[in-house]
């Protein structure tokens, strides 16, 4: 423990996309007393358990399979110098940037004058999802069958059902074929996929039946699967034959560290309330990634990664305005599932600033952003659940401390 640091200029929480981004970029700016914080014995976030494609055009444009893009990340931070420590969990955010750390060695405490959580999301299991029945062997998450397939090389059944068809659930499908596991179908309660239509094609291509209208209702099975009891379109009752369980989708940010830290805690998103620099209810904290809400993909975290490394540098140059000098951002209409950032720090310049939102059902209309009866920006939209919706951040110098922004939904 005697070369561990007690102090950096920035500490990172988590080696994913995001992170590591935020960390070559810090390099980059002149930024040189980083350490990043990785709980695992090797960095590179949840890309290291996809095995398959497409990875890191944006980043390094090049195609990468998930553990191969996750080594470039890590090799090219490296290059950058900066500090990889591994096995070092974070299990407390004190004021002040004052980190408690679980090391091999020990308990240990290193103080940063900024600390980024970039500790990402996972997948909702099952159950908070409130599905009965009993507990056999063979139900997981995706992320769990492919740290299985991928990391452990084994193969966890043969003929799984599929829960959800968010993209995520796609990825379910490449690991699958890896292993050479065929699964039966992919169980979806809307009336369409979630992701982008074209890909309930990729599916049917292997043989896998698309059941949309579909709610999973039970598992059966004593030592191992053996059947799930679903109900489809007309109420009625099915039952379909089957060896496994893989919950895919319905995911919730990493946030366990932001709450008992007492950052502010956004019930929308489940991540931190975040001002468009990036920074937490504690100026200290900083977040960037999937953290920050329910989802996006590896390259969109990278971005954001090297955004808030920008955001950083100014902030301990001592060029942002002060965290004080803010308003809040609130969702007034039940079409919208979440606005980030939920605080917007008044400043002169917006200039590549946004907003992003997500709905909860297809909806067709106009999204608006007001102060009070004061129309400040409109946008027609014609979009489904879990499409990035992008909202140009107005002028808002003229606003005072206190007000709010308010997000409706016109049909």
């Amino acid at each position: 423990m005697s070369d561990f640091p007690q102090r950096c200029t920035v500490a990172i929480i988590g080696s994913g996309p995001a992170g590591l981004a935020c960390a070559i970029e810090l390099k980059k700016l002149g930024v040189d007393d980083i350490v990043v914080l990785e709980r695992m014995g090797e960095a590179g976030g949840n890309p290291r358990h996809c095995g398959h494609s497409p990875f890191g055009l944006q980043e390094f444009k090049r195609i990468y399979p998930g553990p191969a893009y996750a080594r470039k990340m890590v090799q090219t931070a490296q290059q950058q110098g900066v500090r990889i420590e591994l096995n070092a969990s974070v299990v407390e955010l004190g004021e002040e940037g004052l980190l408690t750390l679980s090391l091999e060695s020990g308990r240990h405490q290193i103080k940063a004058d900024k600390v980024v959580i970039a500790t990402g999301i996972r997948e909702n299991p099952r159950a908070p999802r409130l599905v009965s029945g009993q507990r056999p062997l063979g139900i997981m998450t995706t992320g769990a069958l492919q740290s299985m397939v991928y990391l452990s090389h084994k193969k966890p059944f043969n003929r799984p059902v599929i829960v959800g068809s968010e993209l995520v659930s796609f990825s379910a499908i490449a690991s699958c074929r890896h292993a050479g596991i065929k699964p039966v179908a992919m169980l979806e309660q809307n009336n369409r996929i979630i992701a982008l239509q074209p890909l309930q094609f990729y599916p049917r291509l292997f043989g896998i039946d698309v059941l949309t209208h579909t709610q999973l209702l039970e598992i059966e099975g004593k030592q191992k699967v053996s059947a799930v009891n679903v109900q489809v379109a007309d109420g009625s009752q099915q039952s379909i034959a089957c060896d496994g369980v893989i919950f895919s989708g319905q995911f919730t940010p990493e946030a366990s560290l932001a709450r008992l830290g007492n950052l502010q805690i956004d019930p929308l998103t489940q991540g931190p309330v975040v001002d468009q620099f990036g920074r937490c209810s504690d100026a200290a904290y900083v977040a960037a990634g999937n953290v920050l809400r329910p989802v996006e993909t590896a390259g969109w975290c990278w971005r954001e990664g090297r955004q808030l490394a920008g955001s950083i540098k100014a902030d301990l140059d001592g060029k942002l305005p002060d965290i004080s000098h803010s308003i809040r951002v609130d969702v007034q209409c039940d079409e919208v599932k979440y606005v980030m950032p939920q605080r917007v720090t008044l400043t002169d310049s917006h200039r590549d600033q946004f907003f992003q939102l997500r709905l909860k059902r297809p909806a067709k209309g106009s999204l608006e952003i007001r102060s009070g009866d004061t129309l400040l920006l409109s946008k027609s939209i014609h979009s489904r659940p879990e499409r990035r919706i992008l909202l140009s951040m107005p002028y808002l110098e003229a606003l005072a401390v206190g007000e709010t922004l308010t997000v409706n939904f016109q049909s």
